[in-house]
């Protein structure tokens, strides 16, 4: 696209762009974010895409390097006819949390929108997934490039020596488990290096070539079954197989007695992934709402210098707008909690009270209110919070009153919703709480842990559930569930729900 003439001073005019415009206003929006938000970010790879690679995008999880699957293709598919009647939208961007920071801008986008977006993306993204702790320490940006690369072909060499159908047989279950394939509670291992990867290879190849299938038939040891039922043994036993263990695709991966060394690898390049995402499905409201807050305080910094005009200004604000709009609850349109509205008042908020605190902000938030310093503080909540947190310790009496929330206690036995506690002195806490508890992954995900296996033995796996206030599965999700489990597995499979609170046994269902 070729961009129109401008007046003197102004970034750009009109709708039209070309990549030289496209860099200036890149230069000039990134040294306005860091002198007004003190911003640390990545180097900035930006990529314009059409819309079709835009959907393409969507059906490989937003990665520029993805192996192949018929799922990938489902997704293409139903995106694409979405989009092509009308039914949706496309994203204006996706950014990739690597090093350098990878940011797809559609062509179709106009010239303001181009700079909306490469502020909230490539200054605003780009700050919040370098800097925030679970990013740093779950995710490791500067090789994720070169792993995705590597699980891409890897994945293609087994095609060629195994067949689709078997590769297939392999990802089918491990995409379905991918769920329960992320450590939650320990960090995981940093991605290996190029030449690390390369020696796995030739491991590989060399496993392959002197894989032994025979010894799959053995019989039960009876010795092992004998042992079956001693306390002592059976604590032994899951001590040197670290049990429980909560990252099942981990479990299969290293202990499962069917699989080859290149399914055990596949698996293990699907459970990277899982834990690559797995920050995000944290910080959502945080993430957005710094990318928000990020392109709304930049956009408005370059209209104030006259950089942008009004008319580039108006499109801002109405696709700003679009962004954080929050339905009521009683409109169609309604879906739950817009992050973008909530992170971005969140994060506004804090700077109304850091400048100007009422006698209520300076009883809730006496070390922040009338202090000045919105900026060190937003810095610091960006770094060392994820969602469940940022609320807990953030969300303020004033925005509980403004998006007027209450909190409805939902007994089994009674046959009514009841308003348990509302926006009054009395609500505050218990509605802030409760919201914060809602964004909390651990108690909004299935706790399915491997507890026991007798690999000497019956090989018979033992899955628990703790069963967080009564919640049980879904009986037909977790009936294919199991049958994936197995698939991988190769022996029979059980799953025990008990109370997460008593330790009673609830439930037990067997793999078919």
């Amino acid at each position: 696209m070729n961009a129109t003439s401008r007046k003197p001073g102004l970034l750009f005019s009109g709708p039209d762009w070309d990549f030289g415009t496209l860099s200036q206003a890149f230069d000039v929006i990134e040294r306005v974010a860091i002198e007004e938000l003190n911003l640390d970010i990545h180097p900035v790879q930006m990529e314009i895409i059409s819309s079709e690679q835009m959907l393409d995008a969507y059906s490989s999880i937003g990665m520029p390097l993805m192996y192949r699957h018929w799922s990938f293709g489902k997704h293409f598919l139903y995106q694409e006819q979405l989009y092509r009647k009308g039914g949706r939208g496309l994203a204006y961007e996706i950014v990739i949390n690597s090093n350098p920071c990878i940011v797809y801008l559609m062509e179709e986008n106009t010239m303001a929108l181009q700079a909306l977006v490469t502020a909230h993306a490539a200054l605003g993204h780009n700050h919040f997934f370098k800097n925030n702790y679970l990013f740093k320490e779950w995710t490791d940006a500067g090789t994720i490039l070169s792993y995705l690369d590597f699980a891409k072909n890897y994945i293609a060499r087994c095609e060629e020596r195994h067949g689709l159908a078997a590769v297939e047989a392999i990802l089918d279950p491990a995409h379905a488990l991918m769920e329960q394939g992320v450590f939650r509670y320990r960090r995981p291992p940093k991605l290996s290096s190029e030449k690390q990867r390369q020696g796995l290879r030739e491991r590989l190849e060399y496993e392959e070539r002197s894989y032994n299938d025979l010894w799959r038939t053995l019989p039960p040891s009876k010795s092992g079954s004998q042992v079956e039922g001693s306390e002592s043994k059976t604590a032994e036993r899951r001590k040197s197989l670290n049990l429980p263990e909560e990252n099942l695709l981990y479990f299969l991966e290293k202990n499962s007695l069917i699989l080859e060394p290149w399914q055990r690898e596949i698996l293990r390049i699907v459970r990277v992934i899982a834990q690559y995402f797995y920050p995000q499905r944290q910080t959502q409201v945080m993430n957005e709402g710094c990318a928000t807050f990020v392109h709304y305080t930049v956009m408005n910094a370059l209209f104030d210098r006259g950089l942008i005009n009004e008319g580039a200004m108006l499109e801002i604000l109405r696709n700003h707008c679009n962004v954080t709009f929050q339905p009521a609850f009683d409109d169609p349109r309604y879906t739950g909690i817009n992050p973008y509205a909530l992170g971005l008042d969140l994060m506004q908020d804090i700077r109304r009270i850091s400048t100007e605190p009422t006698e209520e902000d300076r009883d809730w938030f006496p070390d922040i209110a009338g202090k000045c310093d919105w900026r060190a503080t937003l810095l610091n909540a960006w770094a060392n919070h994820r969602d469940e947190s940022f609320i807990r310790q953030y969300l303020s009496p004033t925005l509980i009153r403004k998006w007027r929330l209450f909190l409805l206690s939902d007994t089994a036995s009674e046959p009514h919703y009841e308003v348990a506690s509302i926006h009054n002195e009395r609500g505050y806490e218990k509605i802030r709480s409760a919201l914060a508890h809602s964004y909390d992954i651990g108690a909004s995900r299935s706790d399915i842990q491997v507890v026991d296996v007798d690999l000497l033995g019956d090989r018979h796996l033992r899955l628990e559930h703790k069963v967080a206030d009564g919640v049980l599965l879904e009986d037909g999700s977790c009936g294919a569930t199991l049958r994936h489990i197995r698939r991988l597995w190769g022996y029979k499979v059980s799953l025990v729900g008990v109370d997460a609170d008593t330790g009673a046994k609830i439930y037990e269902r067997l793999s078919d």
